[in-house]
């Protein structure tokens, strides 16, 4: 059975999500630009607000330097445009509520909480050149700190 998760320097297989704003995204639309897409577990959780809003505040400096980005995750489209409007990211959110995406970029994985084990979103991002080919990727990814090294990594591609 052959790998169906994204790669370096290969390609990433066409993908579609619902996203905020009403419009589905897909990925072939957005190979005019460098895209970060980041992965987070759950809307309005701690970590995932934080990581948001540093990538937002960082984002004029990542559109001059010809990079788009969208945030994805499990939860649902109602979800997300509440995260959105809240927080004022200007980036797209999409929701993989079916994990195709996660599956895609194999960022599912066992995580503990209390003590209690379940699958869920590894916190990752993955940059992609203009070309949709995966140019670098950041797994189990601390949030402070983080978008500003993306922003690095998309200046040099």
């Amino acid at each position: 059975m052959p790998d169906k998760t994204v790669k370096l320097d290969r390609k990433v297989p066409e993908f579609w999500l619902a996203a905020t704003g009403g419009e589905p995204w897909k990925l072939s639309g957005a190979a005019v630009r460098k895209l970060v897409v980041y992965f987070y577990p759950k809307d309005n959780t701690s970590g995932c607000t934080a990581e948001g809003i540093e990538f937002r505040d960082l984002y004029p400096k990542f559109r001059k330097a010809g990079t788009e980005i969208v945030g994805v995750s499990p939860d649902t489209l109602i979800s997300h445009d509440k995260f959105k409007a809240k927080y004022e990211f200007p980036f797209k959110l999409l929701a993989d509520v079916d994990r195709k995406a996660c599956l895609l970029f194999d960022v599912i994985r066992e995580k503990s909480m209390y003590g209690r084990k379940f699958m869920g979103v590894e916190r990752s991002t993955f940059l992609l050149d203009e070309k949709g080919v995966l140019r670098r990727e950041w797994r189990k990814v601390k949030v402070a700190g983080h978008a500003a090294a993306v922003l690095d990594a998309a200046r040099e591609l």
